[in-house]
């Protein structure tokens, strides 16, 4: 195995299969990944400031109960705004850790660069473009939690809080009757982590074929 197919190989498999190489990433690389980390950060904090700062009452903050919050329906039922915050992870998972998840977004942000940048495996497109939507999310979050979305007027309990505000619903339809609020962050992380998932099944069924053309050559 080469070093350009050992890059390309699935992440689960990095620390067998990847190892550091002298070859040149073209610059694309870099404006790609980059690119798509500075435009999804900037989409992310500018919505989440202009939300807050027009539909957001400090006042009635009550942590981690999104229902206490005004929703301001664009689609009625559907769709709309509803400013709220969220003291944990993904569904509100982890309430109160917001430290752990500020040094465990840290550390995935190294881990992402070195592996793209150090290990070269930015030869692939495809990986450059979910780890930069992803990198994008990461910091997104990771800025609310260590209080920099926050103002003086927000309440202490909800100053290293994340900052949700899509509000989605279809009606009767389990498991969407409510959607929980998220961000733009949140959904760069979920188009991200979507793309890896059919990366590595991509990278998988190359694996097989090859396993299975190297069975028939060795055949008599």
């Amino acid at each position: 195995m080469n070093s350009k197919t050992a890059i390309i190989n699935d992440a689960s498999n990095i620390d067998q299969q990847i190892t550091p190489t002298d070859e040149r990433l073209p610059a694309s690389r870099f404006v790609l990944f980059f690119g798509l980390l500075i435009a999804g950060l900037a989409a992310d904090l500018i919505t989440k400031a202009w939300v807050f700062d027009n539909y957001f009452d400090p006042q009635i903050a009550t942590e981690g109960v999104h229902g206490q919050y005004v929703a301001f329906w664009w689609i009625e039922g559907i769709f709309g705004v509803q400013p709220s915050t969220n003291p944990g992870a993904l569904f509100g998972m982890g309430a109160g850790m917001s430290f752990y998840f500020a040094i465990f977004s840290l550390v995935a942000l190294a881990g992402i660069l070195g592996w793209l940048f150090v290990y070269r495996a930015a030869v692939d497109l495809w990986l450059t473009f979910a780890l930069g939507l992803v990198s994008g999310g990461i910091i997104g979050n990771l800025y609310d939690r260590v209080g920099l979305g926050a103002k003086p007027s927000y309440p202490e309990h909800i100053r290293d809080n994340v900052r949700d505000w899509i509000l989605f619903r279809l009606e009767g339809v389990p498991f969407f009757d409510p959607w929980p609020n998220f961000n733009i962050a949140d959904s760069l992380l979920v188009v991200g982590a979507i793309m890896l998932f059919i990366h590595s099944l991509v990278l998988y069924k190359q694996e097989l074929n090859e396993q299975a053309s190297s069975q028939t050559t060795a055949e008599p």
